[in-house]
């Protein structure tokens, strides 16, 4: 049997339900659970199609839906739906429905390079444009002051995030910060992961389907208690519940081959905003920073 809301309060927005569904994942039973996930992941295809088409699409029973909503408070499937509607009112369709679209009106074209250099440009384009939609100035400022505060910042990202663990490295070694890439070179990942320690920072990246690595990496973190900022792809990621930030990006699905482009931006920008974070507190140690005199 699945829990009742706590509160006996269905969540009121889309963000509240999606961090209800994040908390009580675990509580829920296996097919429940096949539900939370679908309904994260997939929230467009909730908002427009019918329980039938949603149910085939998730894996489950009619019935199913109406006992997920059921199991958050809501009348019936169609109350919580609604806040899926809603939300892609305020929105233009996702970047992974448009590029969905796009190749099936090319499914009778000739496919070359231009016509997949094309979809690339839309598809990442189009998730750039959603990127401030996922993220909150809230989450930025937190992880910034965590890489601020840190006495060192370790980044760890096997196989696809292996290109942001390496330019948010880079980065972070271009404005002086003592930092370690935990990369498992030569098998040495568990002796790489040794040195985390009190008042570093961890940095994970990682996307379905996860890295094993990389968890384990983020569970030592954890043990030893060391603030842990996750870039992953999903609140059900399992490196949500142990990260102190976190953050959820969709990246542009191109035929198969998801993107990198929007988690590339966020690491840029974490690093560029810790860049000016650093040069203002130097600048107030050092008096520069003066009041302005009035003019």
């Amino acid at each position: 049997m699945d829990t009742p809301p706590s509160n006996n309060q269905a969540p009121a927005t889309l963000q509240e339900l999606q961090e209800c569904i994040t908390q009580r994942h675990e509580q829920l039973s296996k097919r429940l659970q096949q539900v939370a996930r679908f309904v994260l992941e997939h929230p467009n295809t909730v908002a427009l199609d019918t329980v039938a088409v949603i149910a085939d699409q998730a894996g489950v029973h009619p019935s199913t839906l109406v006992r997920f909503a059921s199991a958050f408070g809501y009348s019936g499937f169609s109350e919580m739906q609604s806040l899926f509607r809603q939300k892609l009112v305020e929105h233009t369709t996702s970047y992974g429905e448009r590029v969905r679209l796009l190749k099936q009106s090319d499914s009778t074209s000739v496919v070359n390079s231009n016509t997949i250099l094309q979809e690339f440009v839309q598809g990442n384009s189009l998730s750039m444009e959603h990127l401030p939609d996922m993220i909150s100035a809230r989450q930025l400022d937190e992880a910034v002051e965590l890489l601020a505060s840190a006495q060192a910042v370790h980044v760890v990202g096997l196989r696809r995030s292996f290109a942001v663990a390496s330019y948010l490295v880079y980065a972070l070694r271009h404005i002086d910060r003592r930092v370690h890439m935990i990369d498992g070179n030569g098998g040495m990942l568990e002796e790489q992961a040794s040195v985390l320690g009190e008042g570093d920072v961890l940095v994970a990246i990682s996307y379905s389907p996860y890295a094993a690595e990389t968890s384990s990496v983020v569970h030592r973190a954890h043990e030893r208690k060391v603030p842990i900022i996750a870039i992953t792809d999903s609140k059900l990621s399992p490196l949500v519940p142990l990260a102190k930030v976190y953050f959820d990006i969709k990246e542009a699905d191109v035929r198969g081959f998801r993107s990198l482009t929007s988690t590339l931006c966020l690491a840029q920008t974490l690093a560029i905003s810790l860049a000016y974070k650093l040069e203002q507190q130097e600048g107030r140690s050092s008096g520069r920073f003066d009041t302005p005199a009035p003019t």
